[in-house]
């Protein structure tokens, strides 16, 4: 961490921060109008934008009237020019800096987002603008540290030579992150080298270690998603011996072999006998309820997304952390980054996010989710839902609407698949409440299944009973996270045929035929990044989907209308699916993923 410069001033700097969210939600629409004339003006020449017939012009209507909304499939053609090296304006004058990896797929793969160098800023706008937020609720932060358990994923290069990487990875190497300026609010425990170790075992235990070493500095502690940091309790749980030892001695477990990690770590790294005790006592103790301020005293928060699929690590949280506020700082994806959380100590149930205007031109297309959020695929907008879709000022309170954004790097009305709804205004500037991923049925970490790919690999694995003369009649799935890391977890009811039992391996090889089928963002999940666990199929007794219907049908479902749903998630009826349980089988090993895309690897 850099020395404060003689003329630095917190308080001045806060309160300049604070300014321009005044201003920004004050003037919401001459900001909106004004981002768009610049992403139109500066990328006036480039292909997509003359394929569509703009000639330059750079007003709103114009723009509304010749340019489709567009899904990811529109422009892969245009992405896999790019990626493949052609280097002419395509979708943006600027060139391409990198693709960052999106956590959705097409066709099984990861989505790449266009990026521009001068991008880089805006995410670190975005980054400047929550610490001076939170100090306004939590006084004193920037006398402490963060604990934060940062890490990088692994990364690919397109046939063009163009890097592939997600959006936090290309953060944490890029200028911004490793030699930003003196901020007491940027002050972390890890050192930058063990945040850039790509071994995430290593990674872990490195940041682990010298968060404990400076246990008492910690004022807030996190990581990027609810699964992440929960992971990292559970490493810390299966490794506290050794870790314990570390401190004691002032020496680093050998099994840290990255040089440029041991140097980081043994400059904070000091023989504390007293510490060691303390790790010692606590991590010993048959209940892990509250470790975190048992471990990290001082701590006043932990900051990690607990909004959509995560909120159902919130009891989990709440139980490691003795009931700490859970703070949702901001939102963003692989396409842009978008707004921040202006009142970080709500509950995790009622957190929105107020969307910055200068990230990006905003517009909405309203949400009947009893028609639309459901169906498999985005459909193709008729005209008339063409011209409701609506600007970042016009939205209305306690309405649903699907995200479409234009970016500065070349996305062009394109719809994010994020559903949000109007919870309040700061000024001008709607706040969201974030509802949903688009047609998402399952998810542990980063990874989205839907229920059309789930559909398709159950059809590949079920292939497997056929000799047995058996097939599955009813199945749903489930997200399991009271294991660490969550996992799968398919039911179902069989219909047997044939006299010959089938044996235990034979629904093995389907829990791993089912990890097969699915993207590369599971994949990855499994293989690589270790944040989801092994498949697992549950096998209940006949009769058991009939009785699914008639809980659902005592709740006043329609038995005319009544669908087996392909994911639950309401507790009785895990329960109900549970108690009828008489097999399980777990995938044996991990499918195959390799970086990059399938269509890559023979370029590379």
């Amino acid at each position: 961490m850099p020395e404060a410069p003689r003329d630095y001033n917190l308080v001045e700097q806060n309160e300049k921060i604070l300014e321009f969210i005044e201003d920004v939600t004050a003037n919401v629409d001459q900001v909106q109008k004004r981002v768009l004339s610049e992403i139109l003006s500066n990328n006036a020449n480039v292909e997509y934008l003359k394929r569509h017939c703009l000639h330059g012009q750079t007003d709103r209507e114009t723009f509304k009237k010749h340019l489709p909304v567009i899904t990811y499939e529109d422009i892969q053609p245009d992405i896999n020019r790019i990626a493949n090296g052609d280097t002419s304006p395509i979708l943006c004058s600027k060139p391409i800096s990198e693709f960052l990896t999106s956590s959705g797929t097409s066709g099984g793969e990861r989505k790449l987002m266009p990026t521009i160098e001068e991008d880089q800023g805006r995410r670190s706008l975005l980054y400047s603008l929550q610490m001076p937020v939170i100090s306004m609720f939590v006084p004193g932060l920037e006398k402490g540290k963060g604990m934060y358990l940062m890490f990088i994923k692994s990364e690919a290069t397109t046939p063009g030579g163009i890097v592939a990487r997600p959006v936090l990875t290309s953060y944490y190497k890029s200028s911004y992150f490793q030699d930003r300026p003196y901020d007491p609010y940027t002050n972390y425990t890890s050192p930058n080298e063990t945040v850039l170790c790509p071994d995430s075992y290593q990674s872990m235990y490195s940041q682990l270690l010298c968060g404990l070493c400076q246990n008492k500095e910690v004022f807030r502690v996190g990581a990027v998603f609810a699964s992440g940091f929960i992971r990292a309790i559970r490493f810390l749980e299966k490794n506290w011996s050794l870790l314990c030892n570390d401190v004691r001695t002032g020496t680093i477990n050998p099994q840290i072999t990255d040089t440029s990690v041991r140097e980081a770590v043994m400059k904070i790294l000091k023989p504390d006998p007293k510490l060691a005790d303390l790790i010692q006592t606590e991590c010993s103790k048959s209940s892990w309820q509250g470790i975190i301020t048992r471990l990290w005293p001082n701590t006043k928060y932990v900051d990690v997304i607990v909004t959509g699929t995560m909120s159902q690590y919130i009891p989990t949280l709440d139980y490691y952390s003795n009931g700490l506020p859970l703070v949702c700082t901001m939102y963003a994806s692989s396409e842009c980054y978008f707004g921040v959380n202006l009142n970080p100590l709500c509950k995790p149930s009622e957190v929105s996010y107020t969307l910055i205007p200068t990230m990006c031109y905003f517009e909405f297309l309203p949400v009947n989710r009893s028609n639309g959020v459901n169906d498999h695929t985005p459909r193709s907008l008729n005209e008339k839902e063409k011209q409701e879709l609506v600007e970042l000022v016009d939205v209305k309170l306690g309405q649903e609407y699907e995200l479409v954004v234009t970016t500065y790097a070349g996305l062009y009305r394109y719809r994010v698949g994020d559903v949000l709804r109007v919870a309040g205004f700061k000024n001008k500037a709607p706040q969201f409440n974030f509802v949903c991923r688009k047609n998402v049925v399952l998810s542990i970490d980063s990874d989205k299944t839907d229920e059309v790919e789930l559909q398709n690999a159950m059809k590949n694995a079920v292939t497997h009973l056929v000799p047995f003369d058996a097939s599955v009649s009813e199945y749903t799935s489930y997200a399991d996270t009271t294991t660490i890391p969550g996992h799968y977890v398919l039911y179902w009811e069989l219909s047997l045929k044939g006299s010959t039992p089938i044996p235990p391996c034979v629904f093995e090889d389907c829990c791993l035929t089912i990890e097969e089928s699915l993207n590369s963002v599971y994949r990855q999940g499994r293989v690589s990044d270790k944040s989801i666990g092994p498949l697992e199929i549950k096998i209940v007794e006949q009769g058991t989907f009939d009785k699914l219907m008639d809980y659902a049908i005592s709740l006043g479902a329609s038995i005319n209308q009544y669908k087996t749903p392909r994911c639950v998630k309401f507790a009785p009826v895990v329960e109900l699916l549970n108690s009828r349980v008489v097999e399980k089988y777990f995938s044996p090993k991990c499918p195959k993923w390799v970086p990059g895309h399938k269509q890559w690897i023979n370029h590379n």
